[in-house]
C-alpha cells in the first residue's frame, strides 16, 4: 500500500493533540507492560500495521516474550500466559474498540473493575481511546512500518 499522506505534516496541531493525549497515558500510573498489550491487541483488532511494528518492537524492549506476543490475538485460549488482571484489561480494551450497541457488558465491567483501580480503569479507557484514534489515524494514511517506508 502506497502512503496517501503524512498527517504530522499536514495537520502539525492535530498531531500535537494526539501526541499530547499519548504522553499523558504513558505518564499515567497504568502499568507500561500492560499499556503497551493493549495497545498492541487493540492494534490487531484494527489491522494498524504501523503501530503493531512499532509496539511489537517496545513490548520486546520491555522484555515481553515471543510466545505471548504470538499468542496475544488468542488471549482467552491460553489464560496460563496471560494473568487475570491482563485478561481482564485485555477484554475490557477489546469490548471498548468494538463497542457493540450495549456497550461494554456488565460482566467485562465487573471483571476490569475486580482487578483495576477506579483511577486504573478511567486511564485504561483513554489508553484505548488513544490507540484506536492512533490505529485510525494511520489506517486512514496509510501509515507503512517504519521498516517498509
Amino acid at each position: 500500500m502506497t502512503e496517501r499522506m503524512k498527517y504530522p505534516k499536514v495537520a502539525p496541531a492535530a498531531y500535537r493533540a494526539l501526541l499530547a493525549l499519548e504522553n499523558h497515558v504513558r505518564e499515567s500510573a497504568l502499568d507500561v507492560r500492560l499499556r503497551l498489550l493493549v495497545y498492541q491487541r487493540v492494534s490487531q483488532l484494527n489491522g494498524c500495521a504501523f503501530c503493531l511494528d512499532m509496539h511489537d518492537k517496545e513490548l520486546r524492549d520491555a522484555g515481553e516474550s515471543h510466545t505471548r506476543l504470538a499468542l496475544l490475538s488468542v488471549f482467552r485460549e491460553v489464560p496460563t500466559l496471560f494473568n487475570e488482571r491482563e485478561r481482564a484489561a485485555l477484554a475490557f480494551a477489546e469490548a471498548l474498540t468494538r463497542l457493540d450497541p450495549h456497550g461494554v457488558s456488565d460482566e467485562v465491567y465487573a471483571a476490569a473493575q475486580a482487578q483495576l483501580s477506579e483511577a486504573e480503569l478511567v486511564e485504561l479507557s483513554l489508553a484505548v481511546a488513544t490507540i484506536n484514534a492512533w490505529n485510525r489515524m494511520n489506517v486512514a494514511f496509510h501509515t507503512a512500518p517504519a521498516g517498509i517506508r
